[in-house]
């Protein structure tokens, strides 16, 4: 059996499971009690003070019934009402249906009092359960229809709704209660949630572990874990500090023997291919240093306008002598989101770089969805093929064989920045075919 349907129904949060679980449990067993407790207690306690009740109807039927006379049948009636507590009219004139038995549609004690006085009168026509207050009974008797009445509470439970009600609404304080320490307890969850999603954003907000034993000792392994990625990241940029400074200085050595080299037409060209090599390796080591440090950038978001800010950047672009063109933009002030401007700018800087090295123009689309701020940079470059799109955003990658090279060699580098950048603030970085310009389409996604 495909329960998938279920999955669509069912709360996705810990918060709204949680209650679930405590909602279900608490509404089955009270159903189970109220059937229960209706159908045996009420059935069975309202069936014994009806056939009480029955022998006092029975005996005054049958003293007017044995009456010589109606005369010595009034009198009867006058003896035996006021003791049993009956209300007696001999001849009943009112008018009725006196072969229909009527009762409220909610009087569930109802049912059992008429079954059970139905079959126990002899000349019983019908039975009146409307009045909450009484029970009227007519009867065929010898001197003709007979109207016997009496206090309902004689034949079924007084206020038999009274443990019902006190039920459910104990059972709805307790919820209450149980909402509010369930609260409580799902509340250290939430800060340590918040606490890894900051720190998954380069945050690292201050973080105490608390709550239960078990969200304790998630939240200790948290901040152990965060220690280590810190120290981590740490010796890593320590290591690549004094890795730039060592590499740096024989490729200065290098640059500088090369320039000292005697202007020699026969070994010109080959003085120029080596200063190329060694400008190469010092952009490679440039490029590798910017990767690296990036993940060691803890600078505080601020709030940005993403139109003005997109605009200044393709301004930049142009004067640089890249032909990047702004497609769309909202109107200013319609977004501002909390960035990091120096690294958005890179990551779009790199953007608009690989489109203006594989492309000969290219376009900047900014798109606002209620969640989301979508920046989009496509080009009319070769693209790259839907299979090996997601190997060309890990680092030093180059997929030589789909993209143009006349315009210079990176190291493979870009995109796996911009994508490390764009998954900081929490967002994500999707490459497509650009159906406006037939190249390719990067489309960096942030949340609002």
């Amino acid at each position: 059996m495909n329960f998938g349907w279920l999955k669509q129904v069912m709360p996705r949060g810990l918060y709204g499971r949680a209650a679930l679980i405590l909602i279900v449990p608490v509404i089955t067993i009270q159903l189970v009690v109220s059937v229960v407790f209706i159908q045996r207690h009420f059935d069975r306690v309202t069936r014994q003070m009806t056939e009480s009740m029955l022998r006092e109807i029975v005996l005054v039927t049958d003293r007017i019934d044995h009456a010589p006379t109606l005369g010595a049948a009034r009198e009867a009636i006058l003896d035996l009402s006021e003791p049993l507590g009956l209300t007696v009219a001999l001849p009943d004139t009112t008018p009725r249906d006196i072969d229909t038995d009527m009762r409220r549609p909610l009087d569930l004690t109802g049912i059992v009092v008429i079954d059970t006085i139905r079959n126990a009168i002899p000349g019983l026509r019908s039975i009146d359960l409307r009045d909450g207050s009484r029970v009227t009974l007519h009867v065929q008797s010898r001197w003709g229809m007979m109207r016997i009445s009496f206090p309902r509470d004689r034949v079924s439970a007084s206020n038999p709704h009274q443990l019902l009600v006190l039920m459910v609404g104990v059972s709805i304080l307790m919820t209450v209660i149980a909402f509010i320490f369930l609260r409580n307890q799902l509340r250290p969850i939430h800060r340590l949630a918040r606490a890894a999603e900051a720190f998954g954003k380069g945050h690292s907000v201050p973080y105490h572990p608390s709550g239960a034993t078990e969200v304790r000792t998630a939240g200790r392994a948290f901040n152990d874990m965060r220690a280590r990625i810190e120290r981590q990241i740490e010796q890593r940029t320590l290591m690549l500090s004094g890795i730039s400074h060592d590499l740096r200085t024989p490729l200065t050595r290098l640059r500088l023997g090369l320039s000292m080299l005697p202007d020699d037409p026969d070994t010109r060209e080959d003085i120029a291919a080596m200063e190329r090599d060694v400008d190469e390796m010092g952009k490679m080591i440039n490029a590798f240093l910017d990767f690296s440090r990036e993940g060691a950038l803890q600078d505080d978001p601020e709030p940005t306008d993403i139109c003005d800010f997109v605009t200044r950047i393709v301004g930049d672009a142009n004067r640089v002598g890249n032909p990047v063109t702004l497609a769309s933009c909202p109107a200013p002030g319609s977004a501002v989101l909390q960035l990091r401007p120096d690294a958005i700018r890179r990551a779009l800087e790199n953007l608009l770089g690989n489109a203006a090295r594989y492309g000969s123009r290219a376009e900047v689309t900014v798109t606002l969805t209620p969640k989301t701020v979508r920046i989009t940079v496509e080009d009319d470059g070769p693209g790259i093929p839907p299979a090996q799109r997601e190997e060309a955003l890990k680092p030093f990658t180059r997929l030589d064989p789909a993209r143009n090279q006349d315009r210079g060699q990176g190291v493979g580098l870009g995109l796996a920045i911009a994508a490390d950048i764009v998954r900081r603030h929490g967002g994500t970085l999707k490459l497509g075919a650009s159906t406006r310009l037939g190249g390719l389409s990067v489309e960096m996604i942030l949340p609002r």
